[in-house]
Parts: C-alpha cells; structure tokens; sequence
C-alpha cells in the first residue's frame, strides 16, 4: 500500500470511530488495496450455506476486495447441499470439507499436510468454536471475531456442551492466539475479548460495511408494520417480537409482523404464531431475495432485533438505508453501536421496554420519522470499500505487543457475567 492510500485508509477508519465520517465515495474495488499476498480464511460458514449470515457476509465482501486488489484468497469452510466442495467465485477460491462439527478437524489435518498452502496469512474467523490455527501452521494467524458466545452457548446447547463451548472459547482461544493479531467488529466485542485477556494493543476494530440501498418502488405501509431480519434460530428470540405484537394488536388491530429469515427453528416459530392466535398478523418469509428484502424495509414502520447478540447488526444499518429505525436490547453486543440510542432507533433493557418501545415508535410519526432520518444519515458512514482497506492494513501491520503468557490472560471466564 502506498503511503498516501495507507493514510487515507487510516483517516477513514479513524472517522468511523470517532463518528466524524464524511460521505464515502465509493472507489474502484482495484483502488482500495494494493499488496499480493496469499490469505487463507477459516470460517465454519460461507454465505451460500442454508445457516449463513452476516458474519458469512463479512468474510465474502472481504475476501472479493482482497482479490480485486491482488490477492489470492483461499476460503475454507464447512460442505453443505448447496454448493460444490470446490468452486472459483468472484476470484476466491472456495474449499468446502466436512460439516459444522468436523470442519475444524478438516481443517487441521489439511494445514498439517500442506494442503491449504504454507505461504502467506491465515484468517481465522472464531464463531464460538475455535480453529486454533496457530497450532497447525507457522504462518501468521489474525483472529476474526465478530462477539463473544457467551449467553448463547447455554440457549443453543445443553449445560455439559455450553461449558464445554465456553471453554474453547473463553479460556483455550485466548491461550492459544495469545501471540495473534485480532480484529474486532466492534467496541464492545473489543471490550469483551479484552475481558477474557486479549491485549487490548493486539485488537483493531474494523467496523462491517454497508451495501448502497436497493432501489424499490415499495412506500411506507399505511398499516403499523414490524419487520424483523435474520436467521431463524433460538437465540435470535424472535418470539418476543410475537408476544409484543400479541398484546399491541389490541391497540393497533390492522397491525403485521414481517419476518424474513430462515433456519432450523422455523417450525418451533410457526407454532408459536398458531399459539398466540397470530395468523394473518405474523408473516414468515422465510428466506428472500435483496429485493424482497429492500420493499419489506421500506414498507416497514420499525425494525426489531431481540436477539440474545450480535457483534455487529448488519441488518439495523440495511433497515437505516431505508430511514427505518430499529429497536434492540442495550445488552445485545454490538446492537448497542449499530444503534444510536435516540438518534437512530431506540435500546431497551428488558422485554417490557421492548413492548414499550415498539408501541412508542408506532404511535408517534414524528418520532419514526426523526430516527428513521438518522438511520439513514448514519448508515451513510459506512462502506465496504472502507471495511476492507481497514482490514488489508491490519494484515499488513503486524502488532508489536509483547506476547502475553497464560498466567496473565483474565480469568474471567464464567458462563455467567458479572455485573
């Protein structure tokens, strides 16, 4: 990178944090990077698998802007129904092995063989379960996190395998990228890993981009509308969005609920409609093209996210895209940046304030419309062009903190946190 690209790149990420970004000029894919490297990407997902989402997004938009730079990107993920187990797109290498419990174990082996190159950086995406990469290669390793795991490994797994998760993830990890670069797509996810012993001089936050609005016809509903975006799985507590619009349809009789999403916890969500008397009301789409998915935002009055976490909640900047403001819960990761309390949506601390919320933004108009306005301007902020040359900066800057060892790393490792 040269000097004048690498300062502007800095400039920029230095303006997304600090909330003094100008409008991005969205530059050539070619311009944003400059350097030939070879990078491998360890993720248990990639964007085409039926469970894949933002974190899966993330890694795809990077991992293009790396190759239109220059770059020979690798990704390495778990096979599924849905793609082959080796295919070239948008100049990525795809390698698709094993599934969600036995890609890392793939993984392993074919570093160990040689077989997933031994030049260049490895990118090791931690979703919860960790690849611990530096274990099997000598190449550099810088760690991917979008959040923590912590309140949701015991919604998604028994107590045996929650505490079992948690302790990959909260006190191997550590362990074992304790001489690792991290990336971090948020402050608070930086605060976190800081929490588990992570050297804070070792994490850079790269916030995600965003993608230019899709352009629709669709208008603001003349009915109150609740669009809700994302996975269909138990922790993104989708149901709480049902139990609210249960009790506010009695105010609000020509009220609907959109949900656009798939994943194995749609069956459960279906019987939770039917329970709550909620057909005609409650809509699930299910999984829906851009478009779709750009009329919903715009006809919708709010957007919903009750989910347990995110790291980031790139569906509260899509819904700004289209003046829509979101609602979260303060304590949900990320949620807590992607929103701007009063100013771009509203975050609330408890199920009830979410009732409130929700009534609050569909009464009052000028309120929506306030928010809805601040959406927008913020969404603005951010680009993927951005995100990337963040990103190919940390690749290109290795930290210089000395390494930590085991005994210092925090022992703050409780599934339960502590306030």
């Amino acid at each position: 990178m040269t000097t004048t690209t690498s300062t502007a790149s800095t400039r920029a990420l230095s303006g997304v944090l600090h909330g003094r970004v100008p409008q991005q000029s969205r530059r050539p894919e070619a311009e944003v990077l400059r350097t030939s490297r070879d990078v491998l990407v360890l993720n248990w997902r990639d964007l085409t698998n039926p469970e894949g989402g933002g974190s899966e997004l993330y890694v795809e938009k990077l991992a293009s802007r790396l190759v239109a730079a220059g770059d020979r990107v690798t990704l390495f993920c778990a096979a599924h129904r849905n793609a082959p187990k080796n295919e070239v797109k948008n100049g990525v290498r795809y390698l698709r092995r094993g599934n969600h419990h036995t890609v890392y174990l793939w993984a392993a082996a074919l570093m160990l063989l040689g077989r997933l190159g031994r030049r260049g950086l490895v990118v090791e995406v931690h979703n919860g379960v960790p690849f611990l990469a530096r274990l099997w290669t000598r190449r550099r390793v810088v760690v991917l996190v979008h959040h923590v795991h912590r309140e949701q490994w015991p919604v998604v797994f028994g107590p045996l395998g929650a505490k079992l998760g948690w302790w990959l993830e909260s006190w191997v990890a550590p362990r074992v990228n304790r001489r690792c670069d991290y990336v971090a797509v948020s402050e608070v996810t930086k605060a976190e890993l800081i929490g588990l012993g992570v050297a804070a001089t070792r994490i850079r936050v790269v916030y995600n981009g965003t993608s230019p609005a899709v352009v629709t016809d669709a208008e603001r509903a003349a009915v109150p509308t609740i669009a809700v975006l994302g996975r269909v799985v138990p922790h993104k507590r989708i149901e709480l969005v049902l139990e609210a619009a249960a009790v506010l349809r009695n105010e609000f009789p020509d009220l609907q609920v959109e949900v656009a999403g798939d994943g194995y916890w749609l069956p459960a969500l279906r019987d939770r409609v039917a329970a709550l008397g909620l057909q005609g009301v409650a809509h699930l789409r299910g999984r829906v093209t851009e478009q779709t998915k750009a009329d919903l935002l715009a006809r919708a009055w709010v957007h919903a996210v009750p989910s347990v976490k995110e790291g980031w909640g790139l569906s509260v900047v899509e819904a700004g895209t289209h003046a829509t403001p979101s609602i979260a819960f303060r304590g949900a990761g990320g949620l807590a940046e992607s929103i701007v309390d009063d100013q771009t949506g509203l975050l609330v601390d408890d199920v009830s304030g979410l009732h409130q919320a929700l009534r609050r933004l569909l009464v009052d108009e000028a309120l929506r419309r306030r928010l809805g306005e601040g959406a927008r301007a913020h969404a603005s902020r951010f680009a993927w062009d951005t995100t990337a040359a963040a990103f190919s900066e940390v690749l290109d800057t290795p930290s210089d903190t000395p390494s930590d060892t085991p005994s210092e790393l925090s022992r703050n490792t409780s599934l339960t946190k502590e306030h």
